[in-house]
Formats: structure tokens, sequence, C-alpha cells
């Protein structure tokens, strides 16, 4: 009987060192995971993936790009308007769909990081032919860009919109 009982006794320690072990590595991943950071090729992939999405028209991919927390604030001309993100991807789609012969570039300087997040200068500029008529858009943006499943996503926009 006591040796029935000495057995009984190391089974459910091996199990609870398990569960222990088990709790530690999920412990362990989880730090890892809260520890990643942003970083400045964290931010040139999401240039690139941006510029890529835009001349692709691909809402869908735009959508991957940007938080569902995002606003992005527009001025123009004096006037304001602030856009979460299914207003911002629904006036894309809207306007690539009257457009031909759509360009979108992008750049991006004085990249700040700290911790998990990015903020930086972004230009943009678009152009397409409407109606038969060229028009070309600047954007200038303080845009935020946060860590989202280990890559860049913008958080938030203040824009400043000129039409050449």
């Amino acid at each position: 009987m006591k040796q029935l009982w000495k057995t009984k006794w190391l089974a459910l320690s091996i199990k609870s060192m398990s569960v222990a072990a088990a709790v530690a590595l999920a412990s362990t991943v989880s730090i890892s995971a809260q520890a990643a950071t942003m970083n400045e090729a964290l931010v040139q992939n999401y240039i690139a993936a941006m510029k890529s999405a835009a001349n692709s028209k691909s809402t869908n991919q735009v959508a991957r790009l940007v938080s569902d927390d995002a606003l992005i604030s527009l001025s123009r001309k004096g006037k304001s308007t602030s856009l979460d993100k299914d207003a911002y991807l629904k006036l894309l789609q809207t306007s690539w769909s009257d457009t031909s012969n759509y360009n979108y570039d992008i750049s991006v300087d004085n990249i700040v990081i700290t911790g998990t997040q990015a903020k930086a200068n972004v230009t943009t500029n678009e152009s397409w032919v409407k109606n038969g008529q060229k028009v070309s858009f600047v954007t200038t943006s303080r845009v935020t860009l946060t860590l989202s499943t280990g890559n860049a996503v913008l958080l938030r926009a203040v824009s400043q919109v000129t039409i050449n």
C-alpha cells in the first residue's frame, strides 16, 4: 500500500511539474510578444506596403495597414474632417472608382520610435485623371504607427491636403 501511495504521489508530482513548466513557457512567450518594439525597418515596410496597396487600388490591402482604432484628420483650405477606418476606406474606394491612370508615391522622414509606436512625417503624391482632367494631390501628414501582429499599422494621421 505504501508503494502504491508513493507511485501515485510521484505521478501527481510529475503532472504538477508539467503544468508548472507549461505555465512558465506560456509566460515567457507572452513576455516576449509584449517586448516586441517598433523599428525603422517596420516603418519602411509599412511605407512600401502602402505604396503597393494604393497603386493597385486595393482597399483590402490598405485595410490591413490601418488599425481598427485609426483616426485620420484631413485639412484643406481651412476645412477639416476626421475619418475612422471604415470612412477612410470608403473614401478611397469611391475616389478610386472614379479615376484612371492613378499613381501614388509616398515618402517618410523624421521617424521617432518609442516602444511599440513610431511617429513620422509622411508625404504622399497622388495623381490621376478624372473626367479627362489630370489632378494631383500632395498630402503632408504627421502619423503614428503602432505594432499589430508584428507589423506597423496606421493608428493616427493629421494631414494637410494640397491640390496642385
